[in-house]
């Protein structure tokens, strides 16, 4: 027995650890794996699956089964719902399976039989840690301490003012902090780790250098090294995430993001304590067996099982019918296009975000004034601008967070003199500093036992006419405080005003300018007034209300963007500029600045002062037209708001607006599953019920192709972010959305939420964001994209950009090819390939030259 055991351990020690080179490649590439999390002040749709989308989308369904411990697909339950109530139907698994790769190992029976069962999670268990090996022997929940005790030091660490004893080491870089923090902390000694502290004090100086150290002591196999490194990234992903978002502008600049292989060194030490610590109690011969065990895993990468397929097939198929319906409504838009006659001059063109949500609103304003053209256009309206509010204390982005901002505008108080607008300046500062001091009284130590008792009366009548729905409406985030007639006086300043901003040159003005009107594929046919809408949510007691404001602008609202676009569009030396770039606008186009307020579908339009006499008819007749498509819009989302027959719903979205126990004041972009980036008339006769974005673009217009190109890299990108993040939180709330909102609280001031008192910081959605307590309001769907431009300019972008060409490729999104009358004729196989747009057509359209 003795020698047998000694042969085993011998031979289980023999496993040859990774040469050093290949440890560092895999560590490269393993700190891409986990997504970025920006902070609730700039809360934005992130593509939770950003670091494997150089995968297929089926083989990284294993993936995250393996290193996250998630699932990629829903229940066959989900799927066998869908087929009952029509949402899918038989013969879109037939059409799937005539189109999918999955079919040589599936047929319509097995696909059919199978659905009937829930599938075999037993062949989907995770990967297994050190720490999970030590939890198995020792009966302790180590993998959950390991989290708490990495939560607790992140959560000092990457304070954002809400600690009142912050980390004295934020100066230094997150490894090298961790190690001076736990150099003085007992607590490991508390929970039974006696040599902790000795081997943290022998770990290398460098993160590269303790992961190397400690990966050959634990002496993980090359052919597992990936799935370990990210399934410790994983474990503690959410902070993981936020650290990844700390060093974003590093990697748009190309460089590493390098605190993530901090927290990941810090991750590894806890599975080379645990290794040690417990070695005596079997842990380490444990741990080797099941490196050995787990080599099956990396095979697992390579081949799907059946199982496996048919669930592939029955999420193609699902999606699938969402296509054959919108590729329906797009080839029966031309009969009504043709009948109806288009004015020779729209009385007014509105331009609003591509967000889903500005389509319904589209429809209601086109319904209200039949020679009104909307448009659609990124909500930043191609300025990357950094904006510092008045008495800001920094500059906020208002561009998508793929980009960085070129140029940086000051707000100041529109038409006052330097002293009054310092006089404001100050007025704000002090309210911010007041507030701040209330808020830190409340919160101290000192004072939070005593505060409800000292002030819990004069609280009472403010709670319960919260509760109640009696208060005063509570001003919108953006006034600051101040009395509405005076905030909406702060504005952008496009020239210097008394020394204040820098200002944006002509030249740049003309270049932005040109840039806009391109990029709408609005060169000529201008109406008198042109309304550019940016949009913004207005909530309370909502700790991700940024991520329902404009995700183009970073997370805030459009106001800025929109104001600054029509003053540069109305400024004369621009207009003259455009002219000598054969871009003619009338004299009398006027370019007015809204904010669409996506809880309540109020417009609000903004500098009306500066329109002149001569217009205000026009804009009269918009704002009713804008007033009827208000309470259209609101009649439409109230099927989803659960509003009682006879409701005054702007009363009603008001109040939900205002309520601070509201868990679901708006539903977000919940139900995107399109993107269309053609010419209005393809699309104006379609109800799209809110679930496409919708891009204004005529290929006529572009004859480089430089704005599908823009278009493709940029606007579609990020809907393929928000997508894949409403699909993420759907899958699998609980690794790749944020758990139940009810829970939440804020960590850090502003770095994100927990899911009550501890554990990881949570990433993704709410699942009240996605599910109405019911049933899913949002339904995963990859984003199919329809683009009405030729099939060999779409192929030259793809090549030209080999990461856009991985989303396609590997099935994250799914890319039609559409002509001029609206008729899908082409669908993206991959490698450069399309097929027959009738998706039960397996012949292959040849490429255009």
């Amino acid at each position: 027995m003795t020698t047998r055991k000694t042969a085993t351990v011998t031979r289980l020690h023999s496993n040859r650890s990774p040469e050093s080179s290949v440890i560092r490649e895999a560590l490269s590439k393993s700190v891409k794996r986990i997504a970025p999390l920006w902070s609730l002040e700039h809360f934005v749709a992130v593509n939770p699956f950003l670091g494997f989308t150089d995968e297929p989308f089926d083989r990284a369904a294993r993936r995250v089964s393996l290193a996250c411990d998630a699932q990629l697909l829903m229940p066959r339950a989900f799927y066998r719902e869908a087929l009952r109530s029509g949402r899918m139907l038989t013969s879109d698994i037939e059409s799937t399976l005539q189109q999918s790769s999955h079919a040589a190992e599936t047929g319509l029976k097995t696909v059919m039989d199978a659905l009937q069962k829930e599938r075999d999670l037993d062949s989907r268990k995770a990967l297994i840690s050190c720490a999970d090996v030590a939890q198995q022997i020792s009966g302790h929940d180590w993998p959950a301490t390991i989290v708490e005790r990495v939560s607790h030091w992140a959560s000092g660490y990457f304070d954002a003012g809400q600690a009142s004893w912050p980390s004295p080491f934020r100066d230094l870089r997150p490894y090298e902090a961790w190690r001076r923090e736990v150099a003085i902390d007992c607590s490991d000694t508390v929970m039974g780790l006696a040599e902790a502290q000795a081997i943290f004090a022998e770990l290398p100086d460098t993160p590269e250098d303790v992961c190397e150290h400690v990966l050959q002591k634990l002496g993980v196999p090359e052919e597992l090294l990936d799935l370990y490194l990210h399934r410790l990234l994983s474990s503690i992903g959410g902070w993981v995430a936020y650290a990844r978002y700390q060093s974003w502008g590093q990697e748009l600049a190309g460089e590493s993001p390098k605190w993530v292989v901090d927290l990941l060194a810090i991750r590894l030490c806890w599975e080379l304590v645990l290794l040690k610590e417990l070695s005596t109690d079997g842990s380490e011969m444990a741990w080797r067996r099941a490196l050995q065990l787990q080599r099956a895993n990396a095979d697992l990468m390579r081949s799907l099982s059946v199982d496996e397929a048919v669930d592939q097939v029955l999420q193609e198929a699902f999606e699938y019918a969402w296509q054959r319906q919108a590729i329906g409504a797009l080839a029966n838009s031309q009969a009504q296009e043709t009948t109806d006659g288009a004015s020779a001059r729209p009385s007014a063109q509105a331009v609003f975000c591509i967000d889903v949500r500005s389509e319904v609103l589209r429809r209601a304003i086109e319904a209200a004034g039949e020679d009104v053209e909307t448009l659609g256009f990124a909500g930043f309206f191609g300025l990357p601008i950094e904006y510092q509010p008045l008495a800001g204390e920094g500059g906020e982005a208002h561009c998508p967070v793929l980009l960085s901002p070129a140029i940086a505008v000051q707000e100041s108080l529109r038409g006052q003199s330097l002293e009054m607008t310092n006089r404001l300046s100050r007025r704000i500062r002090l309210r911010r500093h007041l507030s701040n001091g209330w808020r830190a009284f409340k919160n101290s130590a000192v004072s939070c036992f005593v505060f409800v008792e000292s002030y819990g009366l004069a609280y009472a009548f403010k709670l319960a006419a919260h509760t109640l729905g009696i208060s005063r409406p509570e001003p919108h985030p953006a006034h600051r405080g101040l009395p509405p007639n005076l905030a909406r006086e702060l504005g952008p300043q496009l020239t210097p005003v008394d020394g204040i901003g820098g200002g944006i040159g002509i030249e740049s003005q003309i270049d932005f300018a040109q840039s806009m009107l391109k990029g709408m594929s609005l060169t000529e046919g201008f109406a008198r007034v042109v309304m550019l809408a940016g949009h913004g949510s207005c909530t309370t007691n909502n700790a991700h209300a940024t991520g329902l404001d404009c995700g183009a602008c970073g997370g805030q609202t459009g106001e800025a963007s929109a104001r600054l676009a029509a003053m540069i569009l109305n400024n004369p030396p621009v207009r003259k500029g455009l002219k000598e770039r054969d871009i003619d606008v009338p004299e009398d186009t006027v370019f007015v600045a809204a904010l669409h307020n996506t809880t309540t579908d109020v417009v609000e339009l903004f500098d009306l002062d500066a329109v002149p006499v001569s217009h205000a008819k026009d804009i009269s007749e918009l704002q009713s037209q804008l007033l009827e498509a208000g309470e259209q819009a609101r009649e439409e989302r109230s099927k989803l708001l659960a509003f009682a027959p006879g409701t005054d719903l702007l009363k009603a979205v008001n109040a939900k607006s205002r309520d601070w126990s509201e868990v679901r004041p708006e539903w977000g972009l919940a139900g995107c599953a399109g993107f269309i980036a053609a010419p209005r008339s393809i699309t104006r006769s379609i109800d799209l019920q809110g679930q496409a974005f919708l891009h204004s673009y005529d290929y006529r217009q572009d004859p480089d192709f430089s704005i599908l190109e823009l278009i493709m890299t940029a606007p579609m990108v990020v809907a393929s972010w928000i997508s894949l993040q409403y699909y993420g939180s759907t899958v699998d709330n609980k690794v790749f959305g944020s758990g139940n909102k009810t829970l939440h609280n804020v960590v850090g001031g502003s770095l994100g939420v927990l899911e009550g008192n501890g554990g990881d910081l949570r990433v993704g959605l709410p699942m009240q964001s996605v599910h109405n307590g019911e049933k899913f309001i949002h339904e995963p769907r990859r984003l199919s994209v329809f683009l009405a431009a030729p099939i060999s300019a779409i192929n030259r972008i793809l090549e030209k950009h080999p990461q856009l060409r991985q989303l396609a490729d590997n099935g994250w999104l799914h890319l039609f090819a559409v002509y001029d009358e609206g008729k899908v004729v082409a669908r993206y196989t991959g490698e450069l390939q399309w097929a027959s747009a009738k998706l039960d057509d397996a012949s292959m359209v040849a490429a255009e030259s």
